[in-house]
């Protein structure tokens, strides 16, 4: 087949359009394949419209099953002009503390651009609709993939990090606490027994590893308390932790702890197994 001749002009726009929105080649072709297109089909016709390597979507696309991110080991890891100390490995949950995945001045400046948008954050219920949740007492924010300069260079160093590409990051959430709020011991990760589990999953699969990233230091208290193994966390500015639960591991269970004095922002960064 000639895919030159195969593709027509609406779509060829469509394409185009749909990348020019912000949506990266995966989330092109996985609309296209969710309207009946066959995925080698999908590739070949992306690639020629954007003009690019088919070998470049198909490395973009996988992701080795069984290890959906490369968990980074210690002591020192090199991200484009960032350097990030491994403070602690552990090995179930599979869990790193990342300290300088950020500068102070990006903390300001994710604080200073979230801080207009914030509204009660919320939890998805077993049906998979958002809900108002008494275990999560927070306030909260969504960015897009990419819509900002900042927020696309977080990402790209996340994935960059973790060997998996940025299209399989949900967006970067912004939360808040003040004094005695808190979020209660939970998993991330989506209980296939629910009765919404394919709901929530249809749109980039199961969520596969978190990274949450402290953008200030609390007076005290709001760390993250891992109960399983025994493990807090403490919330210091321009660190992470960074944990998997491929699987649903019951290891990964943990809770934002209540601020004691002062106020906590964390940004989030949740993963999916395939282009969300």
């Amino acid at each position: 087949m000639n895919n030159r001749t195969a593709i027509s002009p609406e779509l060829r726009e469509w394409i185009l359009a749909t990348t020019r929105a912000g949506h990266g080649p995966q989330d092109v072709l996985e609309l296209m394949r969710a309207h009946g297109y066959e995925p080698r089909q999908s590739r070949a016709i992306v690639a020629e419209v954007l003009q690019l390597q088919l070998a470049a979507l198909d490395a973009d696309a996988a992701v080795p099953a069984g290890r959906r991110t490369k968990h980074p080991e210690g002591p020192l890891a090199t991200v484009g002009d960032r350097e990030i100390r491994v403070a602690l490995s552990m090995n179930r949950p599979a869990l790193r503390v990342l300290d300088g995945l950020l500068s102070g001045e990006e903390c300001d400046e994710l604080i200073a651009l979230a801080q207009p948008r914030m509204a009660r954050a919320l939890t998805v219920d077993a049906a998979g609709k958002q809900q108002v949740d008494h275990r999560r007492t927070s306030v909260g924010m969504f960015f897009k993939l990419g819509e900002l300069p900042l927020v696309a260079r977080l990402e790209q160093r996340i994935a960059e990090l973790l060997d998996i590409p940025v299209s399989h990051g949900e967006g970067l959430q912004i939360l808040h606490y003040l004094p005695g709020q808190e979020y209660q011991p939970h998993y991330d990760w989506f209980d296939p027994d629910q009765p919404g589990y394919a709901t929530i999953t249809a749109r980039g699969g199961q969520r596969i590893a978190s990274v949450v990233m402290y953008l200030n230091t609390p007076e005290a208290g709001g760390g993250t308390a891992f109960p399983e193994v025994g493990l807090t966390v403490s919330a210091l500015r321009g660190s992470a932790v960074y944990f998997a639960y491929e699987g649903g591991d019951a290891s990964s269970l943990h809770a934002g702890l209540p601020v004691q004095r002062g106020e906590k922002w964390i940004a989030t960064k949740w993963l999916r197994e395939r282009p969300y």
